[in-house]
Order: C-alpha cells, then sequence, then structure tokens
C-alpha cells in the first residue's frame, strides 16, 4: 500500500502546474473537459425556438419574482446575475435555457446534450451563431470554453473566475 502511495505521489509530481482538476464527483483534467466539448461539433440551434423566445412575455412578473428572490415557479425556474440579466429554464422545456437582457429581449439561447451531469452545454446567439461550449460538473460547477476551445469561465457556487482566479460574475442561487 505504501509503495501505491509513493508512485501516486511521483506521478502528480509529474503533471505540469497548468493541470488543473474540475471535479464535482466526477474529475476531469481541463484538457479533458475541453476535449470533451470539442470531439462532436453542435448542430444548429432550432430558429424557430429563438422566435418563439426573443421577448420575455413574463418579463414584468419575472422582475417581480426577482425583487422578492423567488427563483422556483410552477412553470419555470429563473436566475439572476449581478450584470442585470436573467435566465429562465422552462419544465416543459429543461434542455433550453433562455438568457435575457434587463429589458426582455433575448441575449442568448441555450441547449443541453442532457440533463444529468456530466453534460454539455451550447450557447447561441439569437442569429443563431455559437457563442461558447460548457461541461456541466455538478449544480454548482461549470466550465466554459470558447467555440476553439480555450477557457474562458469557472462557476464554481455563486462566483464565476477567469484563468488569473478573479471573480468577473456572480450570480444568486436560491434552494
Amino acid at each position: 500500500m505504501k509503495n501505491f502511495f509513493i508512485v501516486i505521489l511521483v506521478f502528480c509530481s509529474f503533471l505540469p502546474v497548468s493541470a488543473q482538476m474540475i471535479t464535482g464527483g466526477v474529475e476531469y483534467s481541463v484538457e479533458q473537459a475541453r476535449n470533451i466539448v470539442l470531439e462532436n461539433s453542435p448542430k444548429p440551434i432550432d430558429y424557430n425556438l429563438i422566435q418563439n423566445n426573443f421577448i420575455d412575455k413574463n418579463r414584468k412578473e419575472n422582475m417581480t419574482y426577482m425583487l422578492s428572490g423567488t427563483t422556483e415557479l410552477k412553470d419555470r425556474t429563473l436566475a439572476y446575475f449581478s450584470d442585470g440579466s436573467y435566465a429562465i429554464n422552462y419544465n416543459n422545456d429543461k434542455t433550453h435555457v433562455w438568457y435575457y437582457q434587463n429589458n426582455g429581449t433575448l441575449m442568448y439561447a441555450e441547449e443541453k446534450t442532457s440533463l444529468e451531469y456530466p453534460y454539455k452545454t451550447y450557447k447561441y446567439t439569437p442569429n443563431g451563431d455559437l457563442v461558447n461550449m460548457t461541461l456541466r460538473v455538478s449544480e454548482y460547477e461549470t466550465f466554459i470554453f470558447s467555440k476553439s476551445g480555450k477557457l474562458i469561465a469557472h462557476w464554481l457556487g455563486e462566483n464565476c473566475y477567469d484563468e488569473q482566479n478573479n471573480i468577473i460574475m456572480t450570480r444568486k442561487i436560491m434552494k
């Protein structure tokens, strides 16, 4: 057993300093996570879905819920961000998340490959252009990559970090 730990210790000492680990029940290196999001090209998002969700028809109601701190509604879940934007995930379509500007116009549409962790997501502009790809490791941890595979950000709990470990955005997680 002692030899096993020595072998593991020696192996770990040869890992490059940049070999960060992604955890959440399953562990990945940043390179492994990158390879996972890049392994299959995303299909284009359905234009009709974009058109049907271009304006948040419940903006005033959603703003009221935001101010009261309510995120779980009968038909949808809301998320609020420190920059004034917000997201909606409808219960009748859990594979899509709609990100809106404070004025209720669509900023991004996100498509999930699964509902079980870990899974990938692809975020698109209202024109259908790919913005980024993510690996959702757990409810509290997500790694975001550019469409070319560069690590953009790491959500951990309520904070979003850049590559230099600076907080670049926050969110409120209500349970």
